[in-house]
């Protein structure tokens, strides 16, 4: 295959929405080889105007990235550079996701930090490498107090603006000496900083003289308040799995984020996982909890589910009741997720095709919610025949399921009940 080249790597067209308050910007910025193919990608947090940073807003950079965007979109399969705060190191979001695909961009220490507080940061250092994540320092790290340090190091990051170019030559050879560590050209912005470094053997290059850092906009989906607490709850009592299966059917925010996050690149699995029982059975009580905690954060104040969202959810119960008298009981979660995320386009604002794109979900779901065809289409359309008020379309498609009147109007009333007591509890 042809190499992509960084300009066409990053381009990525941007969601127009509204409500700010919803959107995720996440700015990234190509890291390429020697041909200009894309390596990897920096990540920055453009979502607020301060430029603070923190602990938290790392953890919500990351969690936004997995659960809003999904690395798919922000990466691909490509490596994904994170800037961290020693703080944020410690994070139990860093739990949620797999280090296959993730570098940490660790910070030194301020000038007067002594010895002692070196020390201290390589424990943590070296839990996180134990557990496979790679780090990359900046070339501070090279100072001989950072000796331990640069024992771990995947990467080291040449910053250009901070040397002279007659010092190129000495950093990357004391980089080889004392490391084993992918050497980084970045803030690289003339064709002479390019070609120093590479005839140095520098492999990997970041900076404007490539790509400008390019923005992501992903509009996200906010679970209330509530619905999260109840699920937290669930879990911290360590409920059945049934139990917490019947929480993410009541919201179809929590089950979206849910299943995008489950499946992005950055949780490591090897399979796709297309139902919540499987979810919850993956992830268990440990990193579900943190996951609706992390969720948490970033949910809507409020405790009134939108009027959308309980839409959303008659129609996943009321598929689930119609397949129940056709289709085998395996197909009936099938046909409450063609439901529930019907009107995904209209929660994020986005073409269907773009919705489901973060999400693995199986052929015939697809099939019905991008194509009206397949074995859920006919109940879909039967299900949206029965908000229009349209009696001739109504009778039309309940005929072609051989399903009387009072079989659908039943069953309606049925999920309009569930939902009902759903918000009740």
């Amino acid at each position: 295959m042809p190499n992509t080249s960084a300009s066409q790597a990053i381009s990525s067209p941007g969601i127009e929405c509204s409500d700010t308050s919803n959107v995720a910007m996440i700015a990234r910025q190509a890291i390429v080889d020697t041909q200009r193919a894309v390596f990897g990608y920096e990540l920055f947090d453009r979502s607020t105007t301060s430029h603070a940073h923190t602990a938290a807003t790392d953890a919500a950079m990351l969690f936004n990235a997995l659960s809003s965007a999904g690395i798919k979109t922000l990466g691909g399969k490509k490596l994904v550079f994170i800037n961290c705060t020693h703080e944020s190191l410690a994070g139990g979001h860093l739990e949620l996701i797999h280090p296959e695909k993730v570098v940490l961009e660790v910070p030194t220490l301020p000038a007067d930090s002594t010895a002692d507080d070196i020390e201290y940061r390589l424990i943590t250092l070296l839990n996180l490498h134990k557990r496979g994540f790679r780090l990359a320092f900046d070339q501070q790290a090279l100072h001989p107090a950072y000796a331990p340090w640069l024992a771990l190091a995947a990467f080291i990051k040449l910053d250009m603006t901070t040397f002279a170019p007659e010092q190129a030559k000495d950093l990357v050879r004391f980089s080889r000496a004392y490391s084993r560590a992918q050497l980084v050209a970045e803030k690289v912005e003339t064709a002479e900083q390019h070609a120093l470094m590479a005839d140095l053997g520098v492999t990997l290059f970041q900076g404007y003289w490539f790509s400008k850092p390019a923005l992501v906009k992903t509009q996200t989906l906010r679970p209330s308040h509530a619905i999260i607490i109840q699920l937290i709850n669930l879990v911290r009592n360590q409920a059945e799995t049934v139990a917490i299966e019947a929480v993410l059917k009541k919201d179809p925010t929590l089950s979206f984020n849910l299943l995008r996050f489950i499946n992005s690149s950055g949780f490591g699995l090897s399979c796709e996982i297309t139902s919540f029982r499987h979810a919850v059975m993956i992830l268990g009580f440990k990193k579900l909890f943190r996951w609706a905690a992390m969720l948490l954060t970033t949910s809507r104040a409020d405790n009134a589910a939108p009027a959308i969202g309980t839409a959303a959810v008659v129609r996943g119960r009321l598929m689930e009741l119609l397949a129940a008298e056709l289709l085998l009981p395996e197909e009936c979660d099938n046909a409450f997720v063609v439901g529930m995320f019907s009107m995904l386009d209209t929660m994020l604002g986005i073409p269907m095709d773009e919705a489901l794109d973060s999400l693995a979900l199986p052929q015939p779901v697809l099939d019905a919610l991008l194509h009206g065809t397949g074995v859920f289409a006919p109940f879909l359309a039967l299900t949206k025949a029965c908000e229009s008020g349209d009696d001739a379309m109504f009778a039309q498609h309940a005929d072609s399921l051989n399903l009387t009147s009072r079989q659908v109007n039943l069953a309606h009333l049925d999920a309009l009940a569930w939902a009902d007591n759903l918000d009740e509890n």
